[in-house]
């Protein structure tokens, strides 16, 4: 037997009658194998201040206690979280007044012109018990509310039809919604693919769950998220069958191996290139040392226009080849303080005349103050240049909107340039900075390369989102100085 149950019991008897009071208590007393201590109390004001005292295992409290009832003790009590069982005593048995009793938060009702030693020690005795058991019930709540809150994941509940119920605070700050909003959602409110949208919804209605999905889900601000899901279907007595599940974030991870796999397209792009130049500049030095040598021996005008010809193609080669070996190699950086807004401006100023001659109406998003960044300037400008003049021939004359932001988290400044242009299709997007990947009809594909590569010289990461007919905007981050 636990030291709680050898323990007297501490019970309040709150009447406003003292002969009803000394009646309650002998039967009380006369219960077998249990030892009460009681306490009595004549009015509500006196009673609500026991209360909230906890001094106390169980009240027994009085329907009549003079301007007040005892339904308003209870509701007061269970308003300032009592968790002790309150029993109420009235004069005679009333439906409505036991019906109300139980809706306000009593743990059970009793008339006093029925009440037995048996009737009180069952009472008693049930009460007790279910206090305990919601005592034990509470616990656990808080506890698994506290690995709830508490978890590195966002964890959610939603009902049948994937409403969410239920969401802590790592998901409130990853999908950027309140609560409350979230609870107005379902779950694939916040998935853009209608295909992703309808296997959810297929494999959890009939399979129940779905383990380590890969999935992209929007934030509040439009943010493209990219998680991993995984949910199943719990019954509950009360609540039936509802979803409980948790969802990863891996957009740090996917920008990380983005990055990753850049670098390695760019490091094996620089291996090719480098092989062939000394591949094809070997004969190409043959070629061009035979021309001049016929240059300067022919005597025929006509071989002297063709061996010109040959002499000039084999030194235009030659420069080609100089180019892509400059584009393949890792930028060198020659790190200074600088300002991002003012290289910003320094950028701008030198595409302007092709703003102006497209009519396009450029919108700066600047700070007040200086943004302190550890750059190579003339280089970093040549990447935001790069970026820039992409987005205006991107767009339609006269109809051309570029916005040029710069923002700032704890430890990063953001440049965003967005345009309202033709956009970029997802086959593309996934190359845009592959060297020699280009849309373009008489591109190379080496300015986002040359781009990308400055940028991670800098540190920075670079991130691209786009729409087919709706704009393209491109995410430039850099650590603080």
């Amino acid at each position: 037997m636990t030291r709680s149950h050898l323990q007297p019991k501490k019970i309040l008897i709150i009447d406003d009658d003292e002969d009803d009071y000394f009646i309650t208590s002998d039967y009380i007393k006369d219960i077998p194998g249990q030892t009460f201590v009681l306490d009595w109390c004549p009015n509500f004001e006196t009673g609500l201040k026991r209360i909230l005292e906890r001094a106390y295992d169980i009240y027994l409290i009085d329907y009549r206690l003079g301007a007040h009832t005892g339904l308003d003790l209870i509701r007061s009590a269970i308003e300032h979280h009592c968790d002790e069982p309150l029993i109420l005593l009235t004069g005679k048995g009333n439906q409505k007044i036991d019906m109300e009793a139980m809706q306000v938060g009593a743990t059970d009702y009793l008339v006093k012109t029925e009440l037995t030693t048996e009737k009180l020690e069952r009472c008693i005795r049930y009460a007790l018990e279910r206090s305990e058991s919601m005592r034990a019930l509470r616990h656990n709540e808080r506890k698994y509310r506290s690995i709830f809150e508490r978890s590195k994941d966002a964890v959610f509940l939603s009902d049948q039809d994937l409403r969410i119920k239920d969401a802590n605070q790592v998901m409130v700050s990853l999908l950027g919604y309140s609560r409350e909003e979230l609870a107005q959602r379902r779950l694939t409110d916040f998935i853009d693919d209608p295909q992703d949208k309808a296997h959810l919804d297929g494999r959890l209605k009939h399979w129940g769950e779905i383990n380590d999905w890969e999935i992209v889900l929007s934030s509040k601000e439009g943010q493209k998220l990219n998680c991993i899901l995984s949910a199943s279907m719990e019954h509950d007595e009360a609540e039936g069958a509802y979803f409980q599940g948790i969802i990863h974030d891996i957009t740090a991870l996917k920008k990380a191996e983005k990055v990753t796999l850049q670098a390695e397209k760019l490091a094996a792009a620089g291996r090719l290139v480098r092989t062939l130049a000394h591949e094809v500049r070997n004969p190409l030095n043959n070629i061009n040392l035979s021309a001049e040598q016929l240059l300067h021996d022919s005597k025929e005008p006509d071989q002297v226009v063709y061996l010109d010809i040959i002499r000039r193609n084999t030194q235009r080669i030659e420069g080609l080849i100089s180019e892509l070996l400059n584009s393949s190699r890792p930028t060198e950086m020659v790190l200074t303080r600088s300002d991002l807004v003012e290289l910003m401006e320094q950028t701008i100023e030198a595409a302007i005349d092709r703003i102006n001659l497209k009519k396009i109406k450029l919108k700066r998003i600047f700070p007040e103050s200086s943004l302190a960044v550890e750059a190579d300037a003339q280089k970093l400008r040549i990447a935001l240049l790069n970026i820039i003049i992409n987005a205006v021939e991107a767009m339609e004359p006269g109809r051309g909107e570029l916005v040029v932001g710069l923002l700032q988290d704890p430890d990063h400044y953001v440049v965003q340039i967005t345009d309202n242009g033709c956009g970029i299709s997802q086959e593309h997007l996934s190359r845009l900075f592959e060297p020699y990947f280009t849309s373009k009809r008489n591109g190379m594909g080496l300015g986002l390369a040359a781009t990308l590569n400055i940028v991670q010289a800098h540190r920075g990461t670079i991130d691209v989102r786009s729409e087919i007919q709706k704009g393209t905007t491109f995410t430039l981050s850099f650590p603080k100085a």
